[in-house]
């Protein structure tokens, strides 16, 4: 199998990017992605040049590490599916394939098809967590759990962090990715306690990492690797609504009292 590719290179953050065209002969139509580029990486060695760099860990899908841009298309054109999962039997033999890294302000780039991702570690540093006591592991009964919360909190949970959402985003949003992490801890009983705190922290914090707000486009939904409804979004933006009335109304103080008026 053969496949023509076009590789977006860049030496670093601040030098200028191409593209650069690569001929990739004798491919398996049963490698993923990934693998292509490790056989293209092996003929680029051997010529004594830099080789493609691109984020990579497990290889299965779990991890959210790979990713990359396929054809205008965020991890390629398989829905629910990570650019490491995608095999070349899903392109025709001599394909084009244009590869480049998610773009986005939020995500500066390092080198070649990867990018800094590191402000989605600091949205969940900021309130993506529930406060517990240290000590030993409290009885998984203790608190009961409804079925439907439940799983529409493991769904949320499926979110791997891998940033496609905003890469697909015309407005470059992070608001996939907040809301599931809002949808699958405010769902659980552990997770009320901060509720309020949390959706605050998180959107604030993803405003100033210099996401853009959400315009309900929907191109998040539609590459997310592991169909995260758009839903969880409406959610993010109820608790996050009711956490700056209630600030809002704290910071006011108690209206003050007209004279003549009667007293309730």
């Amino acid at each position: 199998m053969r496949l023509v590719l076009h590789v977006w290179r860049q030496k670093g953050a601040r030098a200028a990017g191409q593209f650069v065209r690569y001929e990739a002969n004798d491919l398996s139509p049963d490698m993923s992605l990934l693998e292509m580029l490790d056989v293209v990486n092996e003929t680029i060695i051997g010529r004594a040049e830099e080789p493609i760099a691109f984020d990579h860990d497990c290889r299965e899908g779990i991890c959210g590490t790979c990713g990359f841009v396929v054809n205008g298309k965020a991890h390629g054109p398989l829905q629910g599916t990570t650019a490491c999962q995608v095999y070349l039997r899903h392109f025709k033999d001599g394909e084009e394939l244009w590869l480049e890294p998610w773009r986005a302000k939020a995500f500066p780039p390092i080198k070649d098809l990867v990018v800094d991702r590191s402000a989605l570690d600091r949205i969940i540093a900021s309130g993506g967590f529930i406060s517990v006591n240290t000590g030993g592991a409290p009885d998984g009964n203790a608190i009961p759990v409804d079925k439907e919360s439940s799983d529409r909190a493991m769904d949320a949970a499926a979110c791997i962090q891998c940033g496609a959402c905003v890469a697909a985003c015309p407005n470059a949003s992070a608001a996939l990715f907040v809301g599931a992490k809002i949808a699958h801890l405010g769902r659980l009983p552990q997770g009320q306690p901060e509720r309020a705190r949390r959706a605050l922290q998180m959107v604030m914090t993803a405003r100033d990492e210099g996401f853009g707000h959400c315009t309900s486009a929907g191109e998040c939904e539609a590459v997310c690797p592991k169909n995260i409804p758009i839903d969880v979004i409406a959610r993010t933006n109820k608790d996050y609504l009711g956490a700056r009335l209630h600030r809002m109304t704290a910071e006011a103080g108690p209206r003050p009292v007209r004279p003549g008026t009667p007293k309730r």
